[in-house]
């Protein structure tokens, strides 16, 4: 399906990106460590959401990396850096593959604030491309990046993924090893539809605490910096202090529009806190409600598992949305 995006639980798999100093450094006075780490100091991608824009061969990885060692970076032989490319879109056949990116040596690095050595890192989509020998139609929307280290010591010891475990994981010992990101694409502009449903005919009543709090925000949608709410507010307790909130006469359904303008580079659909079974949603793309059919034009992006376009009015089908990034995407021409 064109510019479709398969069902993948991003949100069990992404990696938050910080744009902050990172407080992985380890500290030596708790317990001997043997061994030695790479961790990210700086880590982000210049789309600023866990993502590489395929559209653009400029859109990059970015990261100031720092190895320690028993001996404050001494032991260091080489750190090597792969991309690993995730087919999460095998329509156009499985391109997954794992390539080596860069081979960075003792040479290579500065000193950093702690004494220990430090490299600044730019990983460009079109070196990735490179890296990985894509000549075109290999990558798709949907599709993921994972950025992954690997350190050998001069002794031969190498460290990697599969060592970032037990002590080195969590605070001051965090050396994730690996980053993770989302491919996506310029948007294709124009309007997109959401259905929204809700088996037990109440709405969301899950958007409002009963008090006029907020619990939940629904579907969330970022728009190079602006954030929109979407949900289908219960008709006896409307959700308040949003004008993004629908709500019906029977509690079922309600459909929205959301306007995608032309030249957006980053939009991201995000489902916030719910697990309720009870609420589902279709995003359909760019198009328009047909004068003779009344039937939207747009193809389907997302559908959550067990509701389909009637209305239900039981629970025995109830849809199960996942926190987090949704997979939806249409790419501009």
């Amino acid at each position: 399906m064109k510019n479709i995006l398969k069902l993948l639980f991003v949100s069990l798999i992404i990696l938050p990106f910080s744009c902050h100093d990172s407080e992985n450094v380890i500290d030596f006075a708790n317990e001997p460590i043997n061994g030695a780490v790479v961790r990210g100091v700086e880590v982000y991608t210049t789309e600023g959401q866990s993502l590489i824009n395929s559209s653009n061969d400029e859109s990059a990885f970015v990261a100031t990396i720092e190895e320690q060692d028993v001996e404050d970076g001494a032991l260091m032989a080489e750190i090597r850096m792969y991309v690993d490319f995730v087919d999460y879109t095998p329509d156009n056949g499985d391109a997954s593959l794992r390539a080596l990116a860069a081979t960075y040596l003792p040479s290579d690095m500065y000193e950093g604030p702690h004494g220990l050595p430090r490299k600044d890192i730019v990983f460009t989509w079109g070196q990735m491309k490179e890296a990985l020998g894509f000549t075109g139609g290999e990558a798709t929307a949907g599709d993921l990046l994972k950025i992954q280290f690997e350190l050998e010591l001069t002794n031969g010891e190498v460290y990697g993924p599969n060592d970032a475990a037990g002590s080195i994981l969590g605070g001051f010992f965090s050396s994730p090893y690996t980053y993770n990101a989302l491919l996506s694409c310029d948007p294709a502009p124009g309007n997109y539809l959401v259905k929204m449903y809700d088996c037990w005919g109440d709405g969301w009543q899950t958007t409002n605490a009963g008090d006029g709090t907020p619990q939940s925000q629904g579907l969330e949608v970022y728009v190079d910096g602006d954030v929109r709410n979407y949900a289908m507010c219960s008709q006896w307790q409307p959700w308040e202090g949003t004008p993004d909130c629908t709500a019906t006469a029977d509690g079922y359904y309600a459909e929205q529009l959301v306007d995608i303008p032309a030249g957006s580079s980053v939009v991201t659909w995000t489902w916030i806190n719910d697990y309720y079974a009870e609420i589902a949603i279709e995003v359909f793309g760019v198009g328009e409600f047909d004068a003779t059919t009344g039937e939207w034009t747009g193809d389907m992006l997302y559908s959550s598992v067990g509701i389909g376009t009637q209305v239900l009015n039981d629970c025995t089908d109830g849809g199960l949305i996942p926190p987090g990034l949704l997979p939806i995407s249409e790419c501009a021409q």
